[in-house]
């Protein structure tokens, strides 16, 4: 008998738990092969959008990429927005999720390093997590990644400026942001290993500018001076690249300095066609928003995800720009 009634407390144990268990939706299907956190609690269709800092045309044109697909999904979709790319400032946005969960977070983080332990921790909460444009180094926090080829994209920028510049001999400047920004790191390693390929041209490296316009045009200012044969200019992102532009129109040489940028702000389209740049690297940031709102939402029903998909680079001149104008970025949605 005592041993009957130990088989009984055991089994009444094993249903209390498997009741358990179903309450709290454990008999759901975990998306994409993710083993971190459980599913979102049932009938949480929120996604939160944290983009690398607020106002940019490359980031509002994911939003507005984002905003679509998640309305035609079902879900809602909230940016937050950082006023600085800058790791402590997204890490306040990310930790203020903790309150509030979102089913699902797209986030282009500031640092591949710093920001793996503020993301982990809503991971941990049960948000599926999908990167746009940038990554961590750590490749276990996310579901899915969305972004450009990078590298690709800094040896497409230095096809283009060879084209650009012909058999003419010079040297070229890289402005990179921040060191330990995945994405325009990677565009710089790409152009310079690139560029070895032309021996007409001689890169003098690449400098920091912190993401600043004012510092990217004190760049390019000391590099006219200390660099006379100075005939090519590759900027990383909107920001190093109108800095770059204000610097050589400041200095006069406009045009004389062959600029290539990355992205296609409307500013820089603007200068493209005034002739302050001579060529532009173009992302897609609204297919970027798209597919990461699609890959965040086959993880939470449960359905097959893609770990890193990559989108789409375009080379763009003024030659060429009338006909590449679906490329531009918004201003607005």
């Amino acid at each position: 008998m005592k041993r009957n009634r130990k088989t009984a407390a055991v089994t009444g144990s094993v249903a209390a738990l498997l009741a358990l268990v179903t309450a709290c939706g454990g008999g759901g299907q975990v998306g994409g092969g993710d083993e971190g956190g459980d599913q979102a609690a049932p009938g949480n269709k929120k996604l939160v959008l944290i983009p690398g800092t607020q106002a940019e045309p490359f980031y509002i044109s994911m939003q507005c990429g984002a905003e679509a697909e998640a309305g035609k999904l079902g879900y809602t979709l909230e940016t937050q927005a950082p006023q600085k790319f800058d790791a402590a400032l997204q890490t306040e946005k990310v930790n203020a999720l903790g309150s509030a969960p979102p089913a699902g977070l797209l986030i282009a983080p500031t640092d591949d390093q710093a920001m793996i332990a503020p993301i982990q921790q809503v991971k941990n909460g049960g948000t599926k997590v999908v990167e746009v444009d940038t990554s961590l180094k750590d490749k276990n926090v996310a579901v899915s990644s969305i972004s450009s080829d990078n590298a690709e994209g800094g040896k497409l920028a230095a096809q283009t400026l060879a084209k650009l510049v012909g058999d003419k001999p010079g040297s070229v400047l890289v402005l990179d942001t921040i060191a330990g920004t995945s994405t325009t790191n990677a565009r710089a390693k790409g152009f310079e290993d690139e560029l070895k390929n032309y021996p007409n041209l001689k890169s003098v490296g690449a400098q920091f500018t912190q993401n600043e316009p004012d510092q990217a045009a004190s760049k390019v200012t000391a590099a006219l001076s200390s660099t006379p044969d100075l005939i090519g200019i590759f900027a990383t992102n909107l920001n190093t690249g109108e800095g770059a532009a204000t610097g050589l129109r400041n200095a006069g040489k406009i045009g004389q300095v062959n600029l290539v940028g990355f992205d296609a702000s409307p500013s820089e389209v603007e200068g493209l066609r005034k002739g302050e740049y001579q060529g532009l690297i173009a992302q897609d940031p609204a297919s970027i928003g798209q597919q990461g709102v699609q890959q965040a939402v086959a993880a939470l029903e449960g359905k097959p995800v893609q770990r890193d998909i990559t989108a789409g680079l375009h080379s763009i001149t003024k030659d060429t720009m009338d006909a590449n104008a679906q490329y531009f970025y918004k201003q607005q949605c």
